[in-house]
């Protein structure tokens, strides 16, 4: 039990803070710059006896960061689990935090993961080349719709080969040939920060032992594997490799009353990036040539392909669990 208990609502330029104590009256309540000035005042009225709570948005990493060291207890809060505004008509950054400091009171706040620093800075590598490659592929298909709309098929590829000047022979008109010339410019920068993307990643992959145990998972090589070491942070925060899977949204919605059951569709709850290496790596699945593969096929002939490959992402999450616990 702790003297105080902080409820943050955080934004981009300041939050708002409440503080209540452990029978629930209020103490004060004030808003804050989101400066090292407005953090530091907020420090100055917190000691080790104060417990603090903050919803888990996009500023959250740095203000954690910046404030762990001066609480007794830091709790990021999962939004979507704790519903900390059922029930209330109005809604305000101060009612806000009033409700998020009395529900940390009464232990009714759930918590999410608050991964260090350096495994925040992998995440935003392998971010940062994903979302590389999604520009590359919007470019590739902007490129390709303009040269159809003139009766030119693209039969090089675009997207596998990094030579398209066989573009420059393409007899076109003046303005598409002016938005042919202006895509080929940004596809030839953007191919250039993929590949420094990608040498990077394997560079970090190779020094990872974690990164490097995961690659004998058929399936897996360096850049999933770490995505896959930076989406999960720490292996010892699941109890079982179905924990895992729930976590990266690959287990079924189930209604369950009484005696009757029903599985829905996937949750797709968790981590996307963590749910899309998975279900890359599961594309492989049925090449194996091990128990995983043959059972594999074998659904994929039953169920479909679609269903077949989230499947094996959910198997795949078996190996990696066990995987990592053995190196862990």
């Amino acid at each position: 039990m702790f003297e105080h208990y902080i409820g943050v609502d955080l934004h981009q330029a300041f939050f708002q803070a409440c503080a209540v104590t452990a029978s629930g009256a209020r103490v004060w309540e004030d808003r804050f710059p989101r400066t090292a000035a407005g953090i530091a005042a907020l420090l100055a009225r917190c000691d080790r006896q104060t417990a603090l709570a903050v919803e888990a948005s996009t500023p959250t990493w740095h203000f954690a960061d910046a404030i762990r060291a001066g609480v007794g207890e830091l709790r990021i809060v999962d939004p979507v689990k704790t519903k900390l505004k059922a029930g209330y008509a109005a809604k305000t950054d101060r009612l806000d935090a009033r409700r998020l400091a009395d529900a940390l009171r009464r232990d009714s706040v759930v918590g999410i993961y608050h991964p260090p620093l350096a495994v925040r800075e992998i995440r935003e590598l392998c971010r940062s080349r994903h979302a590389l490659v999604q520009v590359r592929t919007a470019i590739v298909n902007r490129l390709r719709a303009v040269l159809l709309r003139q009766g030119v098929v693209d039969r090089r590829r675009l997207a596998r080969t990094q030579c398209d000047a066989w573009l420059e022979a393409v007899v076109l008109p003046p303005h598409a040939a002016d938005s042919v010339a202006a895509l080929r410019r940004m596809l030839i920068a953007v191919r250039a920060e993929v590949t420094r993307a990608d040498a990077t990643v394997r560079a970090v992959a190779g020094l990872d032992p974690i990164a490097t145990a995961l690659q004998q998972i058929p399936g897996i090589g360096p850049v999933l594997a770490l995505v896959l070491r930076a989406e999960i942070g720490e292996i010892r925060r699941f109890p079982t490799a179905g924990h895992l899977a729930s976590y990266a949204g690959l287990v079924p919605r189930v209604d369950a009353s009484a005696a009757r059951w029903r599985y829905g569709r996937i949750t797709r709850r968790g981590s996307p990036w963590l749910r899309w290496a998975l279900i890359e790596a599961a594309m492989q699945g049925p090449r194996r040539t091990d128990r995983v593969g043959r059972w594999g096929r074998r659904l994929a002939i039953r169920k479909g392909a679609l269903k077949a490959r989230v499947a094996l992402a959910r198997t795949l999450c078996a190996e990696v669990f066990q995987c990592w616990s053995a190196i862990a």
